[in-house]
């Protein structure tokens, strides 16, 4: 099948996934215990106020009614408004999700710049020293509660060394730069500021290397295991035999093999890793979609929460999209079908 109409067909394919995502997601806010007019009205509040307050948001209809007009209003542009802020959930979703998406990029890149080098050389000093200690710090960082470590972290480069910042984007009396793609790093970039770059890249570093651990330790441990089975096909034996240098068949075809792998967790971890920084983002105050689902949970505001979920959806099938397409371009045997 041509690439093109496969594109086509997995992006009409995310419509019914998104669906039933938000009709589970309707069903548990509903379900919820406690009263969300109560706390948006106030405790003061009349019960003529918060009987105007659920006419206003459309409660006082059938729970069928609700959710077709909040679908139709979803692909309308309208995502609902916060029933405490009274903001536009799709305009604070514009504000909060370039923090997270940096964030967990950044976190990302750190993790797989680490992890497959150690996986690789973990694979290629199999059962001695380098391996051992491959394996040893991918249980470590696999097995410790990251909102431990982000404290520690925070605890020992933030406040004992003073190394780097322990919250924020950016300090309150930095400008952010234009606003071009949201991401501050590349828009400082776009824009040559390399004074707020390096601002940006100090408050990031260590939320996002803390984000990153639980990824570096799957993409290393399951790139070791690929590449130990890559290493004892028998197309790398013929290889060696006929006197081709080992740097030159790791990097050039058992890497290629093992890839496939690497990339699966690598996509997976993607999207773990942006629906799991909410501790992340609490713990550093870091201004995305976690720090603002945990505020909207709290106020039991169940419209920016049915957003935020959506969005991840689209997020991860998204990712889903472009792993299989890089999944054709390292393997060419590979049909879209």
């Amino acid at each position: 099948m041509n690439i093109r109409f496969y594109l086509i067909r997995r992006i009409i394919l995310i419509i019914p996934t998104l669906i039933g995502l938000s009709l589970l997601t309707f069903a548990i806010a509903r379900l919820v215990p406690g009263d969300p007019i109560g706390l948006a009205a106030g405790p003061q509040a009349t019960e003529e106020i918060k009987e105007a307050l659920r006419v206003e948001f459309g409660l006082d209809q059938p729970l069928p009614i609700q959710y077709l007009n909040y679908i139709g209003g979803l692909f309308q542009g309208d995502w609902g408004e916060s029933l405490y802020t009274r903001r536009s959930v799709i305009n604070d979703l514009q504000t909060f999700f370039p923090a997270t998406f940096e964030l967990t990029t950044v976190a990302m890149i750190i993790a797989t710049l680490l992890g497959i080098p150690a996986g690789v050389i973990s694979a290629m000093y199999r059962n001695r020293i380098p391996d051992h200690i491959a394996r040893i710090l991918s249980l470590f960082f696999v097995s410790f509660p990251a909102f431990w470590l982000a404290m520690i972290f925070q605890t020992w480069f933030g406040k004992d060394l003073g190394w780097f910042p322990i919250g924020k984007r950016l300090p309150i009396l930095v400008t952010p730069p234009e606003t071009i793609t949201g991401l501050f790093l590349v828009d400082s970039l776009l824009q040559l500021d390399f004074e707020t770059f390096v601002v940006s890249l100090r408050h990031i570093f260590i939320p996002s290397l803390v984000l990153s651990f639980s990824a570096f330790a799957s993409i290393t441990r399951i790139t070791r295991a690929s590449m130990v089975e890559a290493l004892e096909k028998d197309f790398v034996r013929m290889e060696r035999a006929i006197g081709i240098p080992y740097r030159i068949i790791i990097s050039k075809y058992v890497l290629r093999n093992a890839f496939i792998a690497t990339i699966t967790v690598i996509s997976l971890n993607f999207g773990w890793l942006m629906a799991g920084a909410i501790l992340i983002e609490t713990i550093f105050d870091w201004p995305g979609l976690g720090l603002y689902a945990v505020e909207s949970s709290l106020s039991l505001d169940f419209q920016p929460i049915m957003g935020i979920t959506i969005l991840y959806g689209i997020v991860f099938s998204l990712v889903n999209i472009l792993t299989d397409i890089v999944y054709g371009i390292l393997d060419p045997r590979i049909r879209y079908g």
